[in-house]
């Protein structure tokens, strides 16, 4: 888009902030303005996580706030399945994570520095008060409000899952992913535990609406529902306690997960980002990955493009073809953990692999061997060390790709977390 553009995103989010900045960096005289309804360092939510694509992403397309984003990621290295007190089962992998505060920060302060108008504590009741844009990013997220007004439009999917989940944290630091599923006289209960920064960790509590009732949790006090969760998972959490952001709420904001999705992305000069677009389960974790995939392919479209409807257009082909695959994997992964039932009566190495081809049911015929030969001490550390190897070439690639020399993940060595 060759001319001077007035932009607004609504809402200050990853793929919101990520936007602003990708366009700017594009065409510094775009006017762009992010609404967000929170105040400046305000957010609900815990670790954002991500791979090694997502950074080769954020270095090819700003390398200043991708430094800042390395920096402060940690590194969780393997998985370790727990079930109940069954031998401790391993997966090999790695992924990075970082606290979802931490990373609002790095992007409001990298898209104000490039001129980006951040406006916080504003709420949204009407477009119309965007009348002067040429076009409105609807940047707010799952329940966005910019989506509903023209529902009919987009023609909107919502499939509502059936477990309930819930987000806290923890001061345990789990070097590890870990998964740890316990059984009650209810039924089974697990975590979804990942590394947060040097002193805390993300927990996901997940179970059956059956297991949720027959606990009380539909019934119990915040104080109440935290303890009996810290009892739960004892073991796991090694005298730490759990952590709830919201305490001014009479109960614990459980959840079905919903998964969104649209038949078109725009109508007029609205277009939909991040998770106002699309949402995945938790599970498979690639829901930073699509919000910034989504804000550098539309800057990128609106570079292109020498209109707005063919910019639009564009950015939902290309978008549309690399989130759906995402979505079918995402909806695997949901189903098989609302049937867990079915396959948690395996030992727990078998279970194990089980779970990490949920959403892959066709594997090499290695994989197998390569899963029982991670089970040994001495090959799980060759294992990570590989891995550990494997990483380094990434950052020296990232290296390349910025033009500029960086330590690779050297926010995770002060955190002391790497193999």
């Amino acid at each position: 888009m060759k001319r001077k553009m007035n932009i607004v995103c609504v809402g200050g989010g990853p793929a919101g902030l990520y936007f602003a900045i990708s366009a700017k960096l594009r065409k510094m005289d775009h006017d762009i303005t992010v609404v967000e309804r929170n105040p400046a360092g305000v957010t609900y939510g815990w670790g954002v996580g991500y791979w090694d694509d997502v950074l080769d992403s954020l270095y090819r397309n700003d390398p200043v706030s991708a430094r800042e984003i390395q920096s402060f990621s940690g590194v969780w290295d393997g998985v370790e399945v727990h079930v109940g007190g069954k031998q401790t089962a391993y997966l090999g992998g790695y992924g990075l994570s970082m606290g979802r505060k931490r990373l609002l920060d790095i992007l409001t302060e990298r898209a104000t520095d490039l001129g980006v108008d951040i406006q916080f504590q504003r709420e949204v009741k009407d477009l119309s008060e965007f009348a002067e844009a040429d076009l409105i990013v609807a940047s707010d997220g799952v329940n966005s409000r910019e989506r509903q007004l023209y529902a009919n439009h987009y023609q909107t999917d919502v499939l509502v899952g059936r477990n309930k989940y819930l987000w806290l944290g923890t001061y345990r630091v789990f070097n590890a992913f870990r998964y740890a599923f316990e059984w009650t006289p209810a039924g089974w209960i697990w975590l979804h535990a990942y590394y947060l920064d040097a002193e805390r960790s993300t927990c996901i509590v997940e179970c059956s609406p059956e297991t949720w009732e027959g606990l009380g949790f539909h019934e119990l006090g915040v104080d109440q529902s935290m303890r009996l969760l810290e009892q739960i998972f004892e073991r796991h959490l090694c005298g730490h306690s759990l952590i709830n952001q919201m305490r001014s709420a009479d109960k614990l904001p459980w959840h079905n997960f919903r998964l969104v999705s649209n038949n078109t992305w725009y109508h007029d000069n609205v277009v939909l980002i991040g998770d106002a677009a699309h949402t995945t389960h938790f599970s498979i974790g690639s829901g930073t990955k699509l919000a910034i995939g989504d804000a550098i392919a539309l800057a990128a479209k609106l570079d292109e493009h020498e209109d707005l409807h063919s910019a639009l257009m564009s950015y939902e082909v290309k978008r549309r073809a690399e989130v759906i695959p995402i979505q079918r994997n995402a909806a695997c992964s949901m189903r098989w953990l609302e049937n867990v039932e079915d396959y948690i009566g395996q030992d727990s190495v078998h279970f194990a692999y089980a779970l990490s081809k949920r959403y892959r049911l066709q594997q090499p015929w290695w994989r197998y061997h390569l899963h029982l030969a991670t089970q040994i001490s001495a090959l799980r550390t060759l294992r990570r060390k590989l891995t550990s190897a494997r990483r380094w070439h990434y950052a020296r690639r990232r290296e390349r790709l910025a033009g500029t020399r960086t330590h690779p993940f050297h926010g995770s060595q002060r955190a002391s977390i790497l193999a």
